[in-house]
């Protein structure tokens, strides 16, 4: 397709946001940016945030320790800053409006940096369910007294994402819920693409 078409995906963590996010970007030729890695960016920068969100690069996302319990916990702190949201803001939006589609997921995408996004969905699952997913990709099985502290971890995210003052992560009024707690990421996956399609606009708008 050509010209913009935005879906925003938000949601709490490990709840499937960029599973849906990458299998609709790959089913339908979008573009996907994690905006919860610029955050873990600015997180694992160390320094003044505000200063390190002025100064993000493409390549800083690249970084391999991005994905750990505490690069998460060091972006939902930082994320809390009024400062380093509005500085990423613009880079979102422009991203979010490019030619030939574009999806997102973090958790204000609906709300905040994409509110006339054509699809909205907001994605979720119990606490204990999302710390359980995040405990096998932290290698759980090897460490099993961990899982209550991946557990208590998930919770005080989730209060701080939700309680923030600037931007707390809830759903947009118009964005569909996807919750995971009981379904496996394909029947999420293919839940979301049924309701893109039928807002996509044009007949050949999908890549296949």
């Amino acid at each position: 397709m050509t010209g913009p078409f935005t879906v925003a995906i938000d949601g709490p963590a490990a709840a499937g946001k960029g599973t849906i996010a990458r299998a609709l970007a790959a089913r339908f030729g979008f573009a996907h940016l994690d905006t919860g890695l610029l955050y873990r960016a600015v997180g694992a920068m160390g320094g003044d945030p505000v200063a390190a969100a002025q100064a993000l690069r493409p390549e800083d996302l690249q970084r391999p320790d991005l994905r750990t319990l505490e690069a998460g916990q060091a972006a939902s702190r930082v994320a809390a800053l009024p400062g380093v949201r509005a500085a990423l803001l613009t880079f979102q939006r422009r991203f979010a409006r490019r030619d030939g589609g574009a999806v997102l997921d973090g958790r204000d995408i609906g709300t905040v940096i994409c509110p006339e996004a054509e699809v909205k969905f907001f994605v979720t699952a119990s606490a204990e369910i999302r710390a359980w997913r995040r405990w096998l990709e932290l290698g759980g099985e090897a460490a099993p007294d961990r899982f209550e502290a991946v557990l208590e971890g998930v919770r005080e995210r989730d209060a701080r994402d939700m309680g923030r003052a600037d931007a707390p992560l809830r759903p947009a009024r118009d964005a569909i819920l996807i919750d995971t707690t009981s379904q496996d990421a394909d029947s999420a996956a293919e839940m979301a693409v049924v309701q893109v399609q039928a807002v996509l606009p044009g007949p050949g708008a999908a890549a296949g």
